[in-house]
């Protein structure tokens, strides 16, 4: 298993891997590897003859300086996990000043309103904080291939978006939300919970379940008024924002139209630990 913390180190690879003729898919995380993330690395390892993983906690997608710290960061049981795997993956665990060349700051993208709809609203800067890392890693890694969950199905969007724009020869491959025995999404954050909100937490799938029966026989305004009375009835969860929104611009919609895609989206706060899911309609 090939490890690099320098970037320059980890270009000079992937160049030898392009000359000779290798494909390199990539997987960018945040570390606290759980299944979700390993769902990722197993697509990459089947369609690639190389494989990144980053593992970089970026700070410039943080808009909560508290949120940013408490971050799990479990590099060497990380490392472990990705061993099961296939030992020949390579990581880059790169230091933020040698990522952002001692200049942490994120740039601004438009991404044709796109970032501007429910996590762009409620966490002001975060894309371009997503959008900046990941363009750098793009750069570096050159990848023909990225996967990203469709847990974060706003940002796979961005990603997508950002591909286009920057014309980038790379495609993105979404792979569906992987969950725990009770629906949970798997996220990192999911470390962070007592055992009572962890209980809890198993509710915001049952919920989205219930949405998507719903939406077949009820009104968008009425479903939206069920979700945030049965929410309240969990005092362990607090909800941030409950939408339905067209599935090709994330835009929230309150009338529903024959042949649009919708997916409903749900934000939820369990103590401080901020917890998201999605299902599409």
């Amino acid at each position: 298993m090939k490890e690099f913390r320098n970037k320059t180190d980890l270009i000079s690879y992937i160049n030898n891997l392009k000359q000779n003729g290798q494909s390199v898919g990539f997987v960018p995380t945040m570390g606290a590897l759980h299944q979700g993330h390993l769902a990722l690395v197993k697509e990459s390892l089947k369609n690639n003859d190389q494989t990144v993983v980053s593992i970089f906690v970026n700070p410039t997608q943080f808009d909560n300086p508290e949120d940013l710290k408490k971050y799990p960061r479990t590099y060497q049981a990380d490392k472990s996990i990705l061993k099961t795997l296939d030992n020949n993956i390579i990581i880059y665990h790169p230091d933020a000043n040698n990522f952002y060349d001692g200049n942490i700051k994120s740039d601004h993208f438009n991404f044709d309103g796109l970032e501007l709809e429910m996590e762009g609203k409620h966490r002001p800067g975060h894309f371009d904080g997503v959008a900046t890392v990941v363009k750098k890693l793009f750069e570096t890694v050159r990848p023909d291939r990225a996967y990203f969950g469709e847990k974060d199905f706003q940002q796979l969007l961005i990603i997508k978006k950002l591909v286009k724009k920057e014309n980038l020869p790379i495609e993105i491959v979404a792979v569906p939300i992987q969950r725990e025995s009770d629906g949970l999404a798997m996220s990192s954050r999911n470390k962070r919970l007592n055992p009572l909100q962890r209980l809890s937490a198993s509710y915001i799938y049952h919920i989205l379940t219930q949405v998507r029966y719903l939406f077949e026989y009820y009104d968008i305004v009425s479903i939206k008024k069920f979700v945030y009375e049965a929410m309240a009835a969990h005092p362990e969860l607090k909800i941030e924002y409950f939408e339905i929104a067209d599935e090709k611009n994330l835009k929230p919609v309150t009338r529903k139209k024959s042949g649009n895609k919708y997916r409903a989206f749900i934000v939820v706060y369990a103590g401080d630990i901020r917890l998201i899911d999605n299902v599409a309609l």
